[in-house]
């Protein structure tokens, strides 16, 4: 039947555009990679392109994250020419309220796609991936035996605490304390057995609306200062922790980011556990060579191991390295009319 139906139908009209995805989650957080149909993006670094396609093509992150193609808490990778050019691709990441200047659960799917889809040729064995991104040069890392994926993993750009116990106030919790440290991106990070705030996946309302508010709140009173770029200096999300939440009691810690607006990671958010780590490593807590399990508000587990110290401009930092898995869920074509009156989609938060 639904051959017949569709028997006549070929191709779309000329003037609508197309679009090609490749879907896919790491530890269920969701990733659109768009890998064709997207407009040229202007620009010699990451960051150039980034401003160009705020600038020019807003619309169509809107189209591909938003309903009725997408939905509050899409997230999307666009893959553009390299900015080095011994790296093998750069990437422009997307979520609900615009553009993000790193992203670890992206990384992982675009190393297990380049892999699986065999945009990249690998061999047996250990295999790097340069890629280019908003925050720096990434290097993510395949293993291979008999062919199959046995490991994939990144070494993130230098992470870095930036300050710690700012206090805030909010209603209802009075003084809150929390940590504010660097991954790729900024996060404030809050103990969620302090404000007995469950991280289950039942209590994800409360988790969203608590990090809308606790997010407006520092970014009232502090604004991160990268050292190197103003372009990365302001506060991405905010991730509650707990120590004591735990799917299995040798995992280090449950983390859950609320991030851009008010979208909740499924993963343990790659950005944000190396932050993480940088902060157990200024507190004592990790050492130069040793790792951690976090698991998310779904259970699915990043491991974040501290490869090396080193400084950054002027901040003690750590490298860290970063492994996960992440799984295909399909690839799509999507179509823009532009007689729809909701071409660009919407959003109800």
């Amino acid at each position: 039947m639904s051959h017949t139906l569709f028997s006549h139908w070929q191709q779309p009209n000329n003037d609508w555009l197309q679009i090609h995805t490749l879907d896919m989650h790491t530890g269920g957080e969701p990733l659109r990679i768009i890998v064709d149909g997207f407009e040229q993006l202007v620009g010699n670094t990451m960051l150039e392109k980034r401003a160009d396609c705020l600038a020019r093509f807003d619309y169509l992150r809107k189209a591909l994250m938003f309903e009725p193609r997408g939905h509050a808490d899409m997230y999307g990778a666009v893959i553009t020419p390299a900015e080095r050019p011994d790296s093998h691709f750069g990437v422009l990441f997307l979520h609900n309220e615009g553009y993000s200047t790193m992203c670890g659960h992206a990384i992982i799917a675009l190393a297990t796609a380049a892999k699986d889809c065999r945009f990249v040729e690998f061999k047996d064995g250990h295999n790097e991936l340069r890629i280019d991104t908003p925050a720096g040069l990434i290097k993510a890392y395949v293993e291979l035996k008999n062919n199959q994926l046995q490991q994939v993993y990144f070494d993130n750009v230098a992470s870095f605490v930036d300050k710690l116990d700012v206090q805030i106030s909010l209603p209802m919790f009075g003084s809150v304390s929390c940590d504010i440290a660097f991954g790729g991106a900024y996060y404030a990070f809050i103990d969620a057995d302090t404000l007995d705030l469950s991280l289950a996946p039942e209590n994800h309302e409360q988790i969203i609306s608590l990090g809308k508010a606790i997010k407006q709140q520092v970014t009232k009173q502090y604004q991160p200062k990268h050292p190197s770029d103003n372009g990365l200096g302001f506060l991405y999300g905010v991730i509650f922790y707990s120590n004591s939440q735990l799917s299995q009691v040798n995992h280090f810690s449950r983390h859950v980011c609320v991030f851009a607006e008010g979208e909740l990671d499924r993963s343990p958010t790659g950005t944000g556990v190396s932050a993480r780590a940088a902060l157990a490593f200024a507190k004592g807590e990790l050492a130069v060579g040793q790792s951690a399990n976090i698991e998310s508000i779904l259970g699915s587990l990043f491991n974040v191991k501290i490869k090396q110290s080193c400084t950054f401009e002027t901040h003690a930092a750590i490298i860290p390295r970063v492994t996960g898995s992440a799984f295909i869920t399909g690839k799509h074509t999507f179509l823009i009319d532009p007689n729809d009156p909701l071409k660009q989609g919407f959003i109800f938060r």
